[in-house]
């Protein structure tokens, strides 16, 4: 077994990690290894969201809204802090996959146009493209990957020099597993080629350091419940000035994006508010202002770093197993850990860890087709720590597993 991670002779780290388990309920109850699904929050996000909630129960949804600017603007300013970006490039959306779609439809796609993505893109990003293709002709050109998995910066330069290209998307991670694609090095080849550029940062925001303008992406969405710890339900979307200067606005823009000028006018708003709907929830974006103001406290890089660590060791463990295989590709591996256990469902690895209240999801060759469907992989098993997590839970885990393998080679 690897040894313990970010030991200190002075019991600084210990300190640390005590604290931060103090002040997350969960952690008293149940070994949570589901953070790529949705994190444990942060005691102060519970309570800042509960906090707007009662507002509104007092007074008034509208009415606890207007008493509320301060708060929504240090939200964007600390998500744009968090981003390396402004608060006027900073959209709040529902979720991650609300602000990709919002992103697409700027473009006014056409039959014939080509969208570059990779083969381990979101599966809800893979159904869009499908559903692209299917209704208005768009080509999809998967790029191949590198040999030891992740797409290929230099396959995506061939491609657009090619190809006419109307924009490259790609998830930084996917969601399946544990591989950290190599998206700086698309943004580069996408700038130079004059090609829009999209990244899926869901399962990257609070497990690496963020900076959009070396990304040379024109749009980036997260989620606040993954490894940034905050609410269910919101997240948000960066806007490059370079596509607000192109005016840029969605598909159906919404009276909080732009104002009705006249009968048959409207104008998009100067900022990146053009992306928001109407229906704005106050609650969850104070619970999510403030976890972001959490993990940018606690350091996202070092955070990530024990995260990255303690995914590690779980790989290490699980590689040590007889009958049991890691699916997680590429130079780079971050905190999502999946492996699949012979004579096992992922579903059945769920079932054994659940019964010993630790918490995980399964993995299926429908979230990865183009990376599962090739290997024969039919399902597995998810696990994702964070750095709030302890060795112990890993180690917990890991021993479940071993058992279940155990089980069904016999």
């Amino acid at each position: 077994m690897t040894p313990m991670i970010w030991p200190s002779a002075d019991g600084t780290m210990e300190r640390l990690l005590a604290r931060w388990r103090a002040a997350t309920p969960g952690c008293a109850h149940r070994n949570h290894l589901n953070n790529a699904g949705s994190a444990l929050p942060h005691r102060a996000v519970v309570q800042a969201t509960i906090n707007h909630l009662e507002l509104e129960s007092e007074i008034g949804g509208y009415e606890a809204a207007g008493r509320s600017p301060g708060m929504i603007q240090a939200a964007y300013g600390s998500i744009a802090r968090l981003l390396g970006a402004k608060p006027e490039n900073v959209a709040i959306v529902g979720n991650g996959t609300a602000g990709f779609i919002q992103a697409l439809t700027c473009f006014d796609l056409e039959r014939g146009d080509a969208i570059v993505t990779s083969r381990s893109d979101y599966t809800s990003n893979q159904i869009q493209y499908l559903a692209l293709s299917e209704r208005l002709g768009v080509r999809i050109i998967h790029a191949p990957d590198l040999p030891e998995g992740g797409i290929d910066p230099g396959a995506v330069r061939e491609i657009l020099r090619s190809t006419p290209v109307r924009l490259v998307a790609v998830s930084w991670i996917p969601t399946h597993a544990g591989l950290v694609q190599d998206v700086e090095s698309v943004g580069e080849v996408c700038e130079e080629l004059g090609v829009p550029f999209v990244v899926d940062a869901v399962q990257a925001v609070g497990q690496i350091p963020v900076d959009v303008h070396a990304l040379r992406c024109d749009y980036l969405v997260g989620t606040a419940r993954k490894f940034l710890r905050g609410p269910r339900g919101i997240g948000f979307l960066y806007a490059s000035d370079r596509a607000l200067a192109r005016g840029d606005y969605p598909l159906f823009v919404d009276m909080r994006g732009a104002r009705w000028t006249a009968p048959v006018r409207f104008e998009v708003a100067a900022t990146a508010r053009r992306y928001e709907d109407w229906e704005f929830p106050y609650a969850l974006v104070a619970g999510m202002g403030a976890a972001v103001d959490y993990a940018l406290a606690q350091d996202v890089g070092r955070c990530g770093e024990r995260a990255f660590a303690l995914g590690a060791r779980l790989r290490q463990g699980l590689e040590a197993m007889d009958g049991v295989q890691v699916l997680d590709r590429g130079t780079r591996r971050c905190a999502v850990v999946t492996a699949a256990v012979a004579g096992c469902t992922g579903h059945d690895v769920v079932a054994a860890l659940a019964a010993e209240r630790i918490n995980a999801v399964a993995t299926l060759r429908e979230f990865a087709i183009h990376d599962f469907g090739p290997r024969g992989v039919e399902s597995g098993v998810r696990l994702s720590p964070h750095y709030y997590n302890t060795e112990d839970e890993v180690d917990a885990a890991l021993a479940v597993i071993e058992r279940t393998a155990r089980s069904a080679r016999h």
